[in-house]
């Protein structure tokens, strides 16, 4: 997963018609850590429907507050630079939950883009 160290590249990522999703995470964040061995293949096996990048809470402080990311790992999806829909907790999240959110991502998007 790509990480965005600049606010302007998370502005162009989010601008693109394809949906993106932004995990939020920290190095210090146990729970950041827990998922990273599965979310390689996570990222892989939704990589034609949705592109996913990552931002470190640290790095990006006035961003993840202007988002409201308290929680982390937390994950949004942007689309055309609007809000999707966000999975935005502190506490840690599963694989399967993940994978609905993301789910859940694409069936909005999908339904927008027949709108």
């Amino acid at each position: 997963m790509r990480e965005i160290k600049t606010e302007a590249e998370f502005n162009e990522m989010i601008g693109q018609d394809k949906p993106v999703v932004v995990k939020f995470f920290t190095d210090w964040c146990p729970d950041c850590h827990r998922i990273d061995p599965f979310m390689p293949a996570v990222e892989e096996s939704y990589k034609e429907k949705i592109d996913m990048i990552a931002i470190n809470r640290d790095t990006l402080p006035e961003l993840s507050q202007q988002l409201d990311v308290f929680g982390i790992p937390s994950f949004i999806a942007f689309a055309k630079g609007k809000e999707l829909i966000r999975f935005v907790s502190k506490l840690g999240k599963s694989r399967d939950e993940i994978e609905h959110f993301l789910d859940r991502t694409i069936q909005i998007s999908e339904s927008l883009e027949q709108a």
